[in-house]
């Protein structure tokens, strides 16, 4: 590719559509105030997202089929899928996705804040907020240059950065599972050296317990596996590790 270009990048305007002059190969027609491509050029078509939206409510058909042709005038390389039962769009990973409600679609990017910032409309599952028609869309030009962003995000690798999660508070040992320990030098010596969530997978396991006697059933068979070094889920885990 020339210039750092890639295969979904493009020409400044080469991709709008609304108010585009007629092509001879291309024929337009008006919803409103928006100028929408009937037969543009989009390889990678999954027929499943045809069938999705041929099943939409009447008025989410239109903002997905102008929704669709957007991303893929921003990303002539975009492949389709279905994720979570709704349309997906990726280059290099996935980039974004729609969705039609009873009342509203969505449309979300994966990496929304890194595309529009943070201050940008989170609600209803999606970037834009609640689209009820074509109106509630940001301009053409706009939303082909986010698709232009996602498509390059994904070319360099470039990740939302994570929050690191808060962590989580000592717990408690309960007297009686202190007093359990206590009585059995072996299960005491590998509790102790157990780590922190190792801990917390048996003492919350416990405390889950519905009834007194389950308490005390769950608390006997704790004590039997800690004292043998075994951890809370060790019927999951590898021979090797048990």
């Amino acid at each position: 590719m020339h210039g750092g270009q890639t295969p979904c990048s493009g020409g400044s305007g080469r991709h709008s559509l609304r108010g585009q002059t007629p092509m001879r190969d291309r024929n337009f027609r008006e919803a409103g105030r928006i100028g929408v491509l009937q037969n543009p050029r989009m390889a990678n078509k999954d027929p499943r997202i045809d069938a999705y939206i041929a099943s939409a409510a009447p008025f989410a058909r239109p903002i997905l089929v102008h929704l669709r042709k957007l991303v893929h005038a921003g990303c002539p390389g975009v492949e389709e899928s279905l994720k979570w039962s709704n349309p997906a769009f990726s280059y290099k990973g996935i980039m974004c996705g729609m969705a039609a409600f009873k009342e509203h679609c969505a449309f979300g990017f994966w990496k929304h804040a890194l595309i529009l910032g943070t201050d940008g409309q989170r609600d209803a599952m999606g970037s834009f907020g609640r689209i009820t028609s074509l109106d509630d869309l940001p301009p053409d030009k706009t939303i082909i240059g986010y698709v232009k962003k996602a498509a390059e995000l994904n070319e360099t690798g470039v990740n939302v950065p994570r929050t690191p999660r808060a962590a989580k508070p000592p717990i408690r040992v309960p007297a009686d599972v202190s007093a359990a320990l206590k009585k059995n030098r072996q299960a005491r010596r590998h509790f102790a050296a157990f780590s922190p969530s190792h801990r917390r997978e048996y003492l919350e396991w416990i405390a889950e317990a519905k009834t007194e006697a389950t308490r005390q059933k769950r608390l006997a068979a704790a004590i039997e596996w800690i004292a043998e070094g075994k951890g809370r889920n060790w019927k999951y885990e590898p021979k090797a590790r048990r």
